[in-house]
């Protein structure tokens, strides 16, 4: 395939030119957007399927009807798996919201672009996700496709870092890791409520905003291929119902966790809404006719904290126990994939060569990911290979292969066999030591690589 279609320009002095002013990175980045939708959309008069994935924030693995939880009705979603496919051994690439976050825009491990912990206003208002990273909605872009984030941005809170200087056309949303619910204020007292670069004021609740801005971006796209990222807020705290009134308030101290003593009901109001609202985009989708074409990804970007449910499996948001990082994921494509359950091992950062493989094109070559493709394991009969997964966090280290995880907290050393005890109860380390010291070579290995990157965060 050429980048390039015959015309004046000398190819020869423009590449040199530009490589010589810009970084590599930035400068394939920039070729590929430019170029390549010439190319794409002037051969060919396919029309490219719709990408949506909607993220939920601190959601568990217990917390949906269809991972056999209880306390929230969520019909809508649970109807997504019942008709698409249920990941059992999905994971996000962090225990925490940005670095998950950063992994799934660029397809790479998190602390390659120098975000392995939580981005926050105290302390890293000047910093963010690069622009020098290429990311998925960088690519999506290049090759003709409008492309919207509604929600949680959580990548840097400076202007800098906005979504629109990484491969976003539209953003609505804030910011911060979490805002007051109704009068949109983060958790430093700060007002947080954007369209594209700006602050504007809007009225609402925020679930039902996300839920409302998501269907008129696609609405407004009919007969264009779209790529928007909804990214949700609940259940994260503050925990409030749409009939609370404001906690936070200019000026004033404020409950960060919201003033409800009834926390748990909070929290099954949060995961409701954020469900009636999935709800609602799915029929704007049938009415519009655009179902049919559009691939839907739902998942969580943590595990749940201890408000929500990670049942059946050990721990929470933060640690890396399986109940940090496996959380609800849920494929959906109508008429495409049949209904089944996937238990392939499964990262946040997979999405990005999935997606491209799911569109029908090829990764540019001078660009690396560590995320693999797992289009071919929606299918029948198909299957995903064995793949190690790495995850770091603070004094915490785990590394995955097979069924096997061996996890390093502080001095704590524990190895588990995932298929026979996905509860990680039982400690197997000194039945093979022969199993850890493999692990621990590839996860030293991993450990040098990643410490090339200074993290930021």
């Amino acid at each position: 395939m050429k980048l390039f279609r015959e015309s004046t320009l000398d190819k020869k002095d423009y590449l040199y030119h530009m490589r010589n002013r810009i970084s590599p990175v930035r400068f394939y980045k920039i070729l590929i957007s430019s170029l390549l939708p010439l190319v794409i959309f002037g051969c060919t008069g396919l029309q490219k399927p719709n990408i949506i994935l909607i993220m939920a924030d601190d959601l568990g693995y217990g917390d949906l009807g269809c991972y056999g939880g209880d306390h929230a009705k969520t019909p809508h979603i649970d109807g997504l798996a019942d008709k698409g496919i249920r990941f059992v051994d999905y994971h996000s690439n962090g225990a925490v919201c940005s670095p998950t976050r950063a992994a799934l825009m660029t397809g790479r491990y998190q602390q390659r672009s120098g975000i392995e912990g939580v981005v926050t206003a105290a302390g890293h208002r000047h910093t963010g996700l690069s622009t020098q990273e290429y990311t998925i909605a960088d690519y999506l872009g290049s090759i003709g496709y409008s492309t919207g984030i509604i929600g949680k941005w959580h990548l840097g809170y400076d202007t800098a870092f906005s979504p629109l200087n990484n491969g976003f056309d539209h953003f609505r949303g804030y910011v911060s890791g979490n805002i007051d619910y109704h009068s949109h204020i983060d958790q430093t007292g700060r007002y947080d409520w954007w369209l594209n670069k700006d602050t504007i004021v809007e009225e609402g609740y925020v679930t039902d905003l996300i839920t409302d801005a998501a269907i008129e971006f696609s609405r407004n796209k009919q007969g264009t291929p779209f790529f928007l990222y909804i990214s949700h807020e609940a259940p994260h705290y503050p925990y409030q119902g749409r009939n609370d009134t404001a906690d936070r308030t200019n000026g004033a101290d404020f409950p960060v966790s919201g003033s409800r003593p009834d926390i748990e009901n909070a929290y099954r109001e949060m995961i409701e809404a954020m469900d009636e609202g999935i709800g609602k985009l799915l029929t704007a989708l049938e009415q519009s006719g655009q179902l049919e074409n559009t691939f839907l990804f739902f998942c969580s970007d943590n595990g749940a904290n201890r408000t929500g449910s990670n049942h059946p499996l050990k721990g929470f948001k933060g640690k890396l126990w399986e109940g940090g990082h496996r959380v609800p994921a849920i494929a959906f494509w109508k008429d495409h994939i049949e209904p089944g359950i996937n238990s392939a091992t499964i990262l946040s950062m997979d999405l990005f060569p999935t997606i491209i493989a799911i569109t029908g094109n090829e990764w540019p070559d001078n660009v690396e990911l560590d995320g693999q493709d797992f289009s071919h394991s929606l299918f029948p009969d198909q299957s995903l290979q064995e793949r190690t997964a790495f995850w770091r966090f603070k004094n915490q280290q785990a590394v995955r292969k097979g069924p096997w995880k061996l996890l390093i907290d502080g001095e704590e050393v524990s190895l588990y066999n995932l298929e026979s005890d996905p509860g990680e109860k039982k400690n197997i380390k000194e039945l093979y030591p022969a199993i850890v010291d493999s692990l621990r070579v590839l996860l030293d290995d991993w450990t040098r690589e990643m410490d090339r990157y200074s993290p930021r965060t």
